[in-house]
């Protein structure tokens, strides 16, 4: 039982890196995200073909056409998100995009029936007080943050969904064929986005790429595999309220990497995050799935 949390904070962490690595990264937004899915869709799929092909041909239509579909609501994820940097603070942005607990919250509770309980409530109120507190002292900024901010809420209802469609193929959909389908088919989707909108993909400094490449191994393969491989185990709530320790990380991480000195409000956020984290996942409100 121990590893299922070892596994989803090594995710959270990784994921945690995403923000800084993209600010570092001098592309525009689409073909970050379409390098970030490309090349972890390289990396994954001959894995997955070798290790997992007979499943792979097993799998219904039904599961493909899902998985294409949480691809393109992981490609609207990455768009709303990286672009969402560009307008507003390292901090405001990640805070915002892992909002989405709410949304699963209520949504598995209607679809799959995952029972909330006062303690799971009770958390994900004091990570979403905590993610206000983190972001109040950058909403004065004006209408250009107000354009991040908002680009970063749509993020949110995109991985919210993402997240509801993985929930419902992780139990009967191996790891490996769910990454590959649903990473190959988000980088499709990024791929003809960036040449219809008319960017280039290459010509970037080697610092570029080096982020480029970062950004798929660290937080994409490691981070998000490892929440894709936590779906399978626990509840999606429990593994999105999780996922609200990214805001805590992204902040520190900017701080020491991108000197973005956090103020007194973000620092008594990211303490009632993380104190809403603890709540949340007290030992009387874990329910972990074997299967």
């Amino acid at each position: 039982m121990a590893k299922h949390y070892v596994i989803l904070i090594i995710g959270v962490i990784a994921v945690s890196f995403g923000a800084i690595l993209t600010r570092l990264a001098e592309a525009p937004f689409l073909v970050i995200a379409a390098y970030r899915l490309t090349i972890a869709s390289l990396v994954i799929s001959p894995i997955a073909c070798i290790h997992s092909r007979e499943e792979l041909r097993s799998l219904s239509r039904n599961n493909i056409l899902l998985s294409f579909i949480a691809g393109f609501l992981l490609a609207l994820h990455f768009v709303f998100w990286i672009a969402s940097l560009n307008y507003t603070t390292v901090a405001s942005s990640v805070i915002l995009v892992t909002s989405h607990p709410i949304f699963v919250a209520l949504a598995s509770y209607f679809l799959f029936h995952e029972k909330l309980r006062k303690s799971t409530i009770l958390g994900i109120g004091i990570c979403l007080t905590g993610a206000i507190f983190i972001g109040y002292s950058d909403f004065q900024i004006g209408l250009k943050a107000f354009t991040g901010d908002l680009l970063a809420l749509m993020g949110s209802l995109a991985i919210a969904a993402y997240f509801l469609i993985g929930r419902k193929l992780r139990p009967s959909t191996g790891i490996l064929n769910y990454t590959f389908l649903v990473y190959g088919s988000a980088a499709l989707f990024l791929l003809v986005a960036t040449l219809i909108s008319g960017y280039s993909l290459i010509g970037y400094s080697t610092s570029t790429y080096i982020m480029l490449i970062l950004l798929a191994l660290v937080p994409q393969l490691l981070g998000h595999s490892s929440l894709n491989w936590s779906l399978r185990f626990m509840p999606a709530t429990m593994v999105a309220i999780a996922i609200l320790g990214e805001p805590v990380g992204a902040t520190i991480l900017a701080l020491l990497l991108l000197n973005e000195i956090p103020t007194i409000m973000q620092l008594i956020g990211g303490v009632l995050i993380l104190s809403g984290i603890f709540v949340a996942f007290g030992k009387d409100n874990i329910e972990i799935k074997l299967r």
